[in-house]
This record gives C-alpha cells, sequence and structure tokens, in this order.
C-alpha cells in the first residue's frame, strides 16, 4: 500500500506548498501599504508654505533649519554674519559704481533669514521687481502655480509682498506628501528643459544638489517683465554665460563715465561646483557637506541647519577623510590663494576703470580702441564677480576659480592698454 501512493507524495507536497505560498502572497497583497518610520501626525498641503506645520511630522529637520535663523558665524572669508562688504573691501564701492551694489553690499544669513534680509537691503526702493522674492521665501512655489511666473515677475515688489509671509523653507525644496526632493523654480526647470535635461530622471543624490540650483545659480532678469531666467542656453561655465549676455546684449547697468555695459554675477556656486570639480566628479552633493547625515537616537537624518561645512569639520569633511585636520589647512590654503588671486584681478580692474575714464572723457580718443577696452573691461568684471560674488572663496572648484581669475585679471590688463592707446596719438610718418 505504501509502495503505491508513494510516488503521489512529492507532487502532494508541492500543490500544498504552491497554496501554501497562494495564501501567504494574498494575504500580503491586501494588507494596508506599510509607514516607513513615523506615521505622520499631521496631513501637509500641497506647497505649504508654512515649515512649522511640516516639523510636526518631521522634528529633528525642522528643529535645525530653525537654527538658521540664528546661526550667524563668520568664517575667514564669508560664513552667516550679516557683516558690511563694502567695509570690508572698499575696492567694491569702486566696481559697483552708478548702481544699488555700491550703497549696500551685506553678507547673507541663513536661510530662516532671507526674507527679512531682502526686506532691510538698501538695494531695494520702489522701482524693485517682484522677481527679487524669487528665492527668498516659501510661498513662491504656491504662487508660482498659481499665478505663473510672468505674472508674478511683472508684479511690483511692494505689491507682491503682501502675500509673501515665510522665509525659505520646506515647500521650496520638498515635495509635501512624499517628501522627494522637487524642482519648484519655473526658471530652474526651463532651463534644463532647454538643455535637454529632465530633473524627474535624476537620481536622488543628484537631487541633492539640483535642488540648491533653485536659488544659488546666476541668473537676471529679461525683459521689461523682469522675467526671470538662468543664462545657460549655451552652457553654464562663465565663458558661456558672458557669451549668451554678450549676444542677446544684456546689461545691468552702466557705468559711471565709462559707456560700459556692465555685469553684475548674482550667485553662481550650482554652476562653479558643476564645472567639473572634484567633489562634483566624485559625486558629492551639495547638501553631503552643508546638511550632513546626523543621529537623534536610532534616528539618521539630514541636518537641516544649513551652513558652512567649516563650522562642523568633523561631521562634514569626516564623513569621507579621516584627516579632517588636514582637510580644513587644505581648504584653508586654497581659499588664501583664491582671495590673493581675486584681490590681483581688483587691482586690474580698477586700474582698467581710470584708463577707460580718461579716454572717454577725451573726445580725440581714438573710437575704435575705446569700444574694444570697454568690451574687454566689461568681460573681465564679469569674469572676477563670478567668483567674488560665489559663495566658497574658490574651494568649490580651486582649479576653475584660479583659471577665471587670471582671466580676469588678464582681460583687465588688456582693457587698461587699450584704454591707454586710445590715448596715444598715432606715430608721425615722414622725415625731419
Amino acid at each position: 500500500m505504501t509502495s503505491k501512493y508513494a510516488k503521489y507524495i512529492p507532487t502532494a507536497i508541492i500543490i500544498i506548498l504552491a497554496a501554501a505560498l497562494a495564501a501567504v502572497l494574498l494575504f500580503m497583497y491586501n494588507q494596508p501599504a506599510p509607514q516607513r518610520g513615523i506615521a505622520p501626525n499631521v496631513d501637509v498641503a500641497a506647497l505649504e508654505p508654512d515649515s512649522s506645520i511640516w516639523a510636526q511630522n518631521y522634528p529633528n529637520q525642522g528643529t535645525t533649519f530653525a537654527q538658521t535663523t540664528s546661526n550667524n558665524v563668520r568664517t575667514t572669508y564669508g560664513g552667516s554674519e550679516n557683516f558690511d562688504k563694502l567695509a570690508v573691501d572698499p575696492n567694491l564701492t569702486i566696481l559697483f559704481a552708478g548702481m544699488p551694489f555700491s550703497k549696500g553690499y551685506t553678507e547673507d544669513r541663513g536661510h530662516g533669514n532671507a526674507l527679512t534680509d531682502i526686506l532691510e537691503t538698501a538695494r531695494v526702493n520702489e522701482k524693485t521687481p517682484g522677481t527679487c522674492y524669487s528665492c527668498k521665501s516659501a510661498n513662491n512655489p504656491g504662487l508660482w502655480t498659481e499665478m505663473g511666473m510672468t505674472a508674478y515677475d511683472a508684479t511690483p515688489f511692494a505689491d507682491l509682498g503682501q502675500h509673501i509671509d515665510q522665509t525659505i523653507g520646506c515647500a521650496n525644496c520638498h515635495d509635501a506628501e512624499t517628501m522627494a526632493l522637487v524642482v519648484t523654480n519655473p526658471a530652474l526647470e526651463e532651463a534644463l528643459e532647454a538643455q535637454g535635461k529632465d530633473w524627474r530622471t535624476f537620481t536622488r543624490q543628484e537631487m541633492r544638489t539640483v535642488v540648491c540650483a533653485n536659488c544659488h545659480v546666476e541668473y537676471y532678469f529679461q525683459g521689461d517683465g523682469k522675467y526671470l531666467t538662468f543664462p545657460w542656453e549655451q552652457g553654464t561655465q562663465i565663458q558661456n554665460i558672458v557669451a549668451y549676455y554678450n549676444e542677446v546684449g544684456f546689461k545691468d547697468w552702466e557705468y559711471p563715465e565709462t559707456g560700459i555695459a556692465m555685469l553684475k554675477a548674482q550667485h553662481p556656486e550650482y554652476e562653479l561646483f558643476t564645472a567639473g570639480s572634484t567633489h562634483y566628479a566624485a559625486g558629492v552633493s551639495c547638501a553631503d557637506c552643508h546638511m550632513p547625515y546626523t543621529r537623534d537616537g536610532a534616528a539618521k537624518f539630514s541636518d537641516h541647519n544649513v551652513r558652512s561645512p567649516l563650522l562642523q569639520p568633523e561631521k562634514a569633511c569626516g564623513a569621507c577623510h579621516t584627516e579632517v585636520t588636514y582637510v580644513v589647512e587644505r581648504v584653508r590654503t586654497i581659499q588664501d590663494q583664491t582671495n590673493k588671486a581675486m584681490l590681483s584681478a581688483e587691482a586690474a580692474l580698477v586700474d582698467s576703470l581710470t584708463a577707460i575714464k580718461a579716454a572717454a572723457a577725451d573726445p580725440n580718443a581714438n573710437a575704435t580702441l575705446l569700444d574694444e577696452a570697454r568690451a574687454m573691461h566689461r568681460d573681465a568684471q564679469m569674469y572676477w564677480d563670478f567668483i567674488a560674488a560665489e559663495n566658497s572663496m574658490g574651494f568649490h572648484n580651486p582649479e576653475e576659480a584660479l583659471r577665471i581669475l587670471g582671466e580676469a585679471t588678464d582681460m583687465a590688463r588688456q582693457a587698461q592698454l587699450k584704454a591707454i592707446q586710445a590715448l596715444t596719438p598715432p606715430a608721425q610718418s615722414g622725415s625731419n
């Protein structure tokens, strides 16, 4: 009897196991979706501008982000203390003569102060466009969705301000439902699309840099509507950006007594960092250094007290580098070298302006050489400002920073020489 049914035993076992597996899978399929970590305390509406509501679900991130209102610590070449750059470097008053930065140029404080600082700057006046709010508030994603960026940018600063009451916050970088990192600035999305890029295909690590480009970039206000535009059509390196501005004929202001159509750089951290820097090539993101991972008990989270890595090198640098002391000294060496090169470029630019002013004041000056001097100075000052306005004193990309400053100095000296030649009478031909 046993031998008669023995051949069916393996088949029966397989059937029983298959049935059991099907039952387990059916049970699992009908279970509610698992929650990752602690269930949310509150529902956060899409584009919610008030970061304190998000913080109820993410207290560690919320608590550390709140510290950006008081992390006002000055580093050797920057930090987040609201000091007056014009007092530190008097050359800036000369280089920005005739435009608002010669009246007020203070160091930016932490993200928590972004809205306060823009309202208090001496650069705001009755002609200021609403576009200037673009990188200052968590109200923006909602307003861009509601109004469209064209209407947003065309609204006067004072009028738009009636709809803005929140500083930079969670809504600038995160999707409220999934907490995924997202591009919220329409100007960034347009600039990426023009390059054939879709940020939705980027990895999470890539997005830990790209979200910073919502604000930390070079930009300009296009046309009468002051439409926010990133000048990336020809590329994101300084030579591409200057070529773009020259092609479209854009100028930020005209320098007094020279006739130079000038450019003013904003804060091109993204462009400098992504121009083949060592850290970028190694896959390091902005957040890895400025928002390093930390722990609260067993919970691991990204520190949202966004600040200079030099203020917490053990966390910011120590995650990858074992010799943190050496790294900090290396940073100081790089920044000292960059600052020295930057001051050399400034001196050349001041001399260039002096020579161009003299040539412009002389009706007998050679017009062709004078125009060449003007064009060369315009490019030279933008090259210099690309590094001067960037918030790392060259560390985000040391080799590129020194290259740019070297070219700025060379162009400024050539502009100075052109202006001097414009005043030099042509040699007389013939004999005595």
